[in-house]
């Protein structure tokens, strides 16, 4: 410890003894320039410095001295201090402490470009360093319920006299806690490689509306378990683009939309073409969201409905969102409470 401290001290003396020669040589630098340029003006009066009195020498050399190290304390003041600062708070970032900001007033453009650059950069790693503890807080939370149901229900099962009727729907149950496991895992890499991703596949070129009722025939068990109608409008589109990736987008958003629908409702289907996009709706009758859950509904984790927190895991529009910026795609919501959902889904073409 004491070695550590030794050499930290050794540091600063030496970062100490630097500074103070590199003020010495600034010092010196302006001095023989202000030497040089009162010797040039009283050449140019037509005297001599030499004709000065010895109390006059040292008055000019005493002011020359005095200018140069006002001059000098004024470039390391406005040089050197910054850089300083952005070293110290360069090293509280390092340990850290994203709440460093720097303060700089000078007129160096460069300086106050790295300042402000600087205290940008100190705000996004904030935010990120917040998305990732909630993140990990999050992703604890939801894997912490589904095996803390599954462990209950395993407790349970050991119970030798438990009815068959009992006994079959605890490992129903117990198979659903699974299920929900595995599809959160699934999401959870699904969004890490795209935020990874540099690249995407190679696009191809595919039939946009048998895409659409390929997701409706695949999500048939959920849909024909409510009742629910498909009202569709699925002219035939030719489109380019990342087909296994829009696939997901596709199943998430129809998936909510039944999922979120009242027993015996219509789900609205509609692809139309423009001169430059493809636009997707999918509308539904269901319970809608407020002005407030419409803000956050492609947050990771976040589900609006509360009373349906164990159907999903709120990675799904996340995942959307996701897929359509890493493709040049946007999507937008409009919404009532009580009165449906419009989901807008905008391809390039």
């Amino acid at each position: 410890m004491s070695r550590k401290i030794d050499k930290t001290k050794m540091r600063r003396y030496s970062k100490m003894v630097r500074k103070l020669m590199f003020s010495f040589l600034i010092t010196l630098i302006v001095f023989a320039l202000l030497l040089a340029l009162v010797g040039y003006i009283v050449v140019q009066l037509g005297g001599s410095v030499t004709h000065l009195p010895g109390i006059g020498i040292f008055i000019l050399f005493g002011l020359c001295f005095l200018m140069a190290s006002a001059a000098a304390y004024f470039i390391i003041w406005n040089f050197f201090k910054p850089l300083g600062d952005i070293s110290k708070a360069s090293k509280k970032i390092a340990e850290g402490d994203y709440s460093a900001r720097l303060e700089y007033g000078g007129d160096i453009a460069e300086l106050a470009d790295a300042v402000e650059n600087f205290n940008y950069m100190a705000q996004e790693l904030g935010s990120v360093e917040m998305i990732r503890n909630d993140f990990i807080a999050n992703v604890s939370h939801e894997f912490r319920t589904p095996l803390s149901t599954l462990s209950g229900y395993l407790t349970l099962l050991q119970d030798s006299s438990l009815p068959d009727e009992e006994r079959n729907e605890y490992i129903r149950k117990a198979f659903f806690s699974i299920e929900k496991l595995n599809d959160l895992t699934d999401n959870i890499l699904r969004l890490s490689k795209l935020e990874n991703q540099a690249s995407l596949d190679e696009p191809v070129t595919y039939r946009l509306d048998e895409q659409l009722r390929e997701c409706i025939v695949m999500l048939e068990p959920k849909w024909s378990a409510k009742n629910i109608e498909f009202e569709l409008d699925l002219p035939e589109q030719t489109y380019t683009g990342q087909r296994s990736l829009l696939f997901q987008v596709w199943t998430n958003i129809i998936s909510n939309a039944i999922k979120f629908s009242e027993n015996g409702s219509t789900v609205t289907i509609k692809l139309e073409s423009t001169e430059h996009h493809y636009k997707v709706y999918i509308s539904d009758e269901g319970i809608g969201m407020t002005e407030e859950q419409m803000r956050h509904i492609f947050d990771k984790f976040y589900q609006a409905d509360g009373s349906r927190q164990s159907q999903g895991n709120g990675l799904g529009l996340a995942l959307c969102k996701e897929i359509l910026d890493k493709c040049g795609g946007k999507i937008f919501v409009t919404s009532r409470q009580n009165a449906g959902s419009i989901f807008l889904i905008q391809l390039k073409k």
